[in-house]
């Protein structure tokens, strides 16, 4: 097992870091002696605090000029990596003591460099991107830009499967004259990360500077930067501001703090290649904000000295105030590389990362169905237990992640992906128990009643008993879209948690009184719904709003999920002994009855020899005639005979369906047409690792949910185009694999050779997906159209999100199908019921 634990004990540091450490040290004493003085006499404003402390430290303290700096916006989205920290439950809930602290710190990477860093909850960025600014003889580079990077994982097994998420960046100057090498991770045991570098320069006069963009409580508009002592800090001018603290443990020779674009570091920088314009703070009275910089230029190297690397670990602190942050920031400093790194992975005073993996009892047999013994496989469980918020136990989210970031204003908070959608949160925990996890999914189904529509959501006028669209890991409501799929999968997913023995007769009994038959209820009736913009009446199965977010009306996947959690919910209400159970069963016949009249066509001009097939959606439930759907990011609507959706396969999934069935099939034909024109062309082709062909799939024809086909900008990056076009999702190609097990299975074709074929294929297809940090995208690019500022490679994830939580979830389910030789999605209650 190659564990790499110790390899920083052999490091020491440079002479000439030697030295400048000594020259620094007593002025380093001074300032942090003034900053305890302070400490001790804690103001309610950290904001306030912060300027009094670094007054006191500095006679002369100018304040930078260029305020506001340069519209902020986030970082790339195509993340190559994400941390935390790995805790434990204490009774269900992640509970901090002496014995056991609760680090509530997450890090993404991507391009080379550290990105959006949260604290506090999972969606509270503090940090857009923080990397090194390099100059020397004729050049001046940032390191995002003028690199070329390599992402591995420091813990990996002997099959090189990771067992921690920490990594180690390489990250090699274009010209040729420096290389970073950088290591990240949490610490379990305090609100704060750790980046280990070493800096190795192969020319003379190598300068670098760490330059960090923080963008504090989500939002980069109204953020302060200090120097202090030999602390880089910021907060906003909030009385309740989160504090951001920056320390290595090689001083820097110095320090500036500036606006982004006016006055920060890199346009100092870029104009003689000096850090020569010095500010202490970018406000001295706390009024001025925006979007700010912080530079700390260290030692210069020459290699013909023999004085050419740099090594140091830079720590960021958090807190809810100075105090807290500064003592996280120097505990974990002092604590070290080798301790940290060890209580991340887990050792004999510490559950870590390796104890998580340990307890999944499933993973290892699922490995040997893989192509790549297991390696995503190991990334997809640490990836998905990542994504869950550390305050509210159970919050899964849908990405860490903000979409296409570097475009997207970040004046104003945002939460991008990092929110709770049912939807998306229903394929986690079913990932999470093909795993053999029970404890998360039972924690996460527990949760769902935080995002319940009741009597006492705040200013809620209606029907209760549907599922929030969209709302923070605290439950605060964000987007109040019905979508029925939302409301039918808690249901699902407690009948499937009952049937594991997760959940008890009586506790599982007590939920369906609680939250599951209201859920029923709503999806029999519906009813008024109104909240915020949201007026409307609900007609189930007609839903508001599919599972793309973006059209009503009668929907292939939302109907296979009402079907299936009606029934579930008959199966549970028979166990409670609630005679509701006989009218949730009836109606979900009757719904699999008109199946065929309400989304089925055979006159559309994709017919072939009127042969019917399922449409994306019918906004009236007539799919024969010619109406419209909404215009949508950017798209106009189009006749709904002509946009397919591979929705339908959800029918076969849940057991609504079975694989055979005529209409089924039709539609998968349609589906596969390589011939129809780009727009409304769903399946392209993509090479694996072995060289064969693997498939992938568009959402839907028509879609607009991304880049710009003619100039390549971001989606709706100078506002919503006719040429946006959606990409392929990784997670279809499960699906579909999904659907080609059950196939084989109903057709009694499931051979030795088609089951490994079938693995080839659609387990090998969704791991040719995976970036270098083996985290697989929302979307990749399908090669149609400008390249964008990318250049995109075929079937490379572009700027959308990565990781996303479901392409995760999706390929565990299909390594677990795969496995068992059965689809794990399956409920057979449904398929029995429907066939009595």
């Amino acid at each position: 097992m190659k564990i790499l634990l110790n390899n920083d004990t052999t490091h020491k540091k440079t002479p000439l870091a030697q030295a400048v450490n000594v020259a620094l040290i007593s002025a380093s004493i001074l300032a942090l002696s003034a900053c305890s003085q302070n400490d001790s006499k804690q103001s309610a404003d950290p904001a306030a605090e912060v300027a009094q402390t670094t007054t006191s430290t500095t006679t002369d303290v100018q304040s930078a000029p260029g305020a506001p700096g340069i519209d902020p916006t986030w970082a790339f989205s195509g993340k190559t990596g994400i941390g935390t920290s790995y805790e434990p439950y204490v009774d269900g809930q992640y509970q901090s003591s002496v014995e056991n602290p609760v680090s509530k710190v997450w890090f993404s990477l991507a391009q080379g460099i550290l990105t959006e860093t949260m604290y506090g909850m999972i969606h509270n960025a503090q940090l857009k991107e923080m990397q090194f600014i390099v100059t020397g003889d004729g050049f001046i580079d940032t390191e995002k830009e003028d690199t070329i990077s390599t992402i591995e994982y420091l813990h990996q097994d002997d099959q090189g499967r990771p067992l921690s998420l920490a990594y180690k960046v390489i990250n090699k100057a274009k010209n040729g004259q420096y290389q970073i090498e950088k290591h990240f991770f949490t610490d379990p045991n305090r609100d704060s990360m750790m980046m280990k570098v070493v800096f190795t320069a192969f020319a003379d006069g190598v300068t670098p500077h760490l330059y960090a963009n923080p963008h504090i409580d989500n939002s980069g508009a109204n953020d302060i930067a200090a120097i202090e002592g030999q602390a880089l800090l910021a907060y906003t001018d909030n009385a309740d501001s989160s504090v951001m603290t920056i320390k290595s443990d090689v001083a820097f020779t110095q320090a500036s703090a500036g606006f982004v674009g006016t006055s920060g570091g890199l346009v100092d920088l870029k104009d003689n290649g000096k850090l020569n314009n010095l500010y202490q703070t970018t406000s001295s009275d706390n009024t001025s904000v925006g979007n700010v910089a912080l530079t700390a230029q260290y030692p210069t190297l020459n290699q013909a000295q023999g004085e050419n690397t740099l090594e140091m670990n830079v720590v960021i602190g958090f807190g809810a105030d100075k105090q807290s942050s500064l003592a996280n920031a120097d505990a974990t400093l002092n604590a070290g590389y080798d301790k940290v790194l060890s209580a991340y992975l887990g050792d004999d005073k510490h559950i870590g990362w390796k104890d998580y993996l340990a307890s999944l009892p499933a993973i290892n047999g699922m490995s040997s169905n893989t192509t790549d013994d297991g390696q995503l496989l190991y990334t997809s469980a640490l990836v998905l237990k990542a994504q869950e918020d550390k305050t509210h136990a159970g919050a899964l989210i849908a990405s860490l992640s903000n979409p296409w970031g570097d475009s997207v204003s970040a004046k104003v908070g945002s939460t991008g992906y990092k929110a709770v959608w049912p939807r998306d949160f229903y394929q986690c925990a079913m990932a999470f128990l093909a795993l053999g996890d029970t404890e998360t999914p039972k924690v996460a189904f527990e949760y769902l009643k935080k995002v319940q529509v009741s009597q006492q959501t705040p200013e809620y006028v209606g029907t209760p008993g549907w599922f929030l669209q969209k709302t923070h890991v605290d439950g605060e409501i964000e987007w109040v879209g019905v979508q029925l799929d939302q409301t039918a999968m808690p249901i699902m997913l407690g009948w499937k948690l009952w049937q594991a023995d997760v959940l008890t007769d009586a506790e599982i009994t007590q939920w369906y009184q609680d939250m599951l038959k209201p859920a029923a209820d709503f999806l029999v009736t519906g009813g008024k719904v109104k909240l915020d913009w949201n007026d409307t009446e609900i007609t189930p199965p007609s839903t508001q709003q599919e599972r793309w977010e973006e059209q009503a009306g009668f929907s292939p996947s939302t109907t296979a999920a009402v079907i299936a959690g009606l029934i579930a919910a008959s199966d549970l209400a028979e166990l409670a002994k609630d005679g509701q159970g006989e009218e949730y069963l009836a109606i979900a016949k009757k719904l699999e009855a008109s199946l065929e009249s309400t989304m089925v066509t055979n006159n559309g001009e994709l017919a072939k020899d009127n042969k019917p097939y399922y449409v994306r959606i019918s906004p009236n439930g007539n799919p024969n005639n010619n109406d419209k759907l909404l215009d949508n990011n950017g798209k106009p609507g189009l006749d709904q005979r002509t946009i397919l959706d591979g929705g339908f396969l959800e029918l076969v999934r849940y057991g609504v369906k079975v694989a055979n069935d005529s209409v089924i099939q039709n539609s998968v034909m349609l589906i596969d047409d390589t011939n129809l024109e780009d727009n409304l062309r769903v399946k392209y082709e993509f090479t694996a690792k072995d060289g064969s062909k693997i498939p992938g799939f568009r959402r839907y024809g028509n879609d607009g949910y991304g880049e710009d086909i003619t100039t390549g900008l971001s989606y709706a990056e100078k506002g919503n185009t006719a040429d946006q076009r959606g990409r392929v999702w990784p997670f279809f190609t499960g699906e579909r694999g999904h659907y080609e097990l059950a196939l084989a299975k109903s057709t009694d074709t499931l051979t030795p050779e088609v089951h490994q074929q079938l693995i080839n294929t659609y387990v090998q297809g969704m791991e040719t997906f995976a970036n270098e940090g083996m985290m697989l995208p929302e979307q990749a690019w399908d090669g149609v159209g400008n390249a964008t500022r990318y250049n995109y490679a075929m079937g490379q994830g572009t700027n959308s999100a990565t990781p996303l939580a479901w392409t995760h979830a999706e390929y565990v389910k299909l390594v677990r199908s795969m496995t068992d030789k059965a689809v794990w999605d399956f409920y057979p209650v449904v398929a029995d019921k429907l066939k009595n």
